[in-house]
């Protein structure tokens, strides 16, 4: 039987793999994708709107001695994504690792003005088709590749329990067809391609950032861990499932959430 001879307490490396993040501009994208870059992945970024941040994620991951690429790409629309695959074959001769986090925002103004109605159609284009279609043009190209690759989607905990409200029923809904979708998908794609998805809970994200502070302390009491999570938890789960360290992980769901949700 094979053995792994990495020394107990080893940093996750990924030293010479290739990392998409999509929606890594900003919050836990620009986490990731700095993780990545840290642990010796060259990144590729994609971005919509936020060039400035793009600009910044980029300038950061160089600084850390890997190679950056930009790439703006609309998740919500069909003929970016599959071109997303061809940009990157270019760039960087393929991919590792590919992070959907591209995701569309109804928290925070604009989108917390839209209707409900208007919402659903929002998420349902970015969050859900958009992983779907990322996924697939993901595996598409991972299966030119000799070693094939790791596809990570993003979720949401409180899809295994619920929660009241407009924005936690549109959130479950969707959030719970990624969570469907990248299991059933990571049985179709073994044993070349894994794919695995990251539940985060109460993360200080803009939306989290712009609570107010008495709800936001309630909110950490309520938690096992006492303490909101950061971009930086989120990315740190990323780089693990993105590693070889979990090359014996597929079709799971790892919790982001200090406990909120078990």
């Amino acid at each position: 039987m094979a053995t792994d001879n990495t020394p107990a307490g080893s940093p996750i490396q990924l030293e010479g793999k290739r990392v998409l993040v999509t929606g890594g501009s900003s919050g836990i994208g620009r986490a990731i994708a700095l993780a990545a870059a840290r642990a010796g992945a060259d990144v590729a970024v994609t971005w919509r709107n936020n060039e400035t941040g793009a600009n910044g994620v980029a300038a950061d991951i160089r600084a850390a001695g890997r190679r950056a690429v930009l790439l703006q790409a609309d998740i919500g629309e069909p003929e970016e994504i599959e071109r997303l695959a061809d940009s990157l074959r270019l760039a960087l001769g393929g991919v590792d690792a590919w992070v959907n986090n591209a995701g569309a925002d109804v928290l925070t103004s604009p989108g917390a003005w839209l209707s409900r109605r208007e919402k659903l159609d929002l998420l349902l284009r970015v969050d859900l088709r958009g992983t779907m279609l990322a996924s697939w043009s993901a595996v598409e190209l991972m299966r030119t590749q000799p070693d094939g690759g790791v596809i990570i989607n993003m979720s949401w905990d409180r899809v295994l329990q619920g929660m009241e409200g407009d924005n936690p029923e549109l959130f479950s809904a969707v959030k719970g067809g990624v969570l469907g979708f990248s299991r059933s998908l990571a049985r179709s794609v073994a044993p070349a391609i894994r794919v695995n998805v990251l539940g985060p809970g109460w993360i200080e994200t803009a939306f989290g950032m712009g609570l107010d502070p008495a709800f936001r302390e309630e909110i950490a009491s309520r938690i096992p861990l006492e303490r909101w999570g950061t971009p930086e938890d989120v990315a740190g789960a990323a780089v693990f499932l993105a590693s070889d360290a979990a090359r014996y992980v597929t079709g799971q769901m790892i919790m982001v959430n200090g406990g909120d949700v078990m």
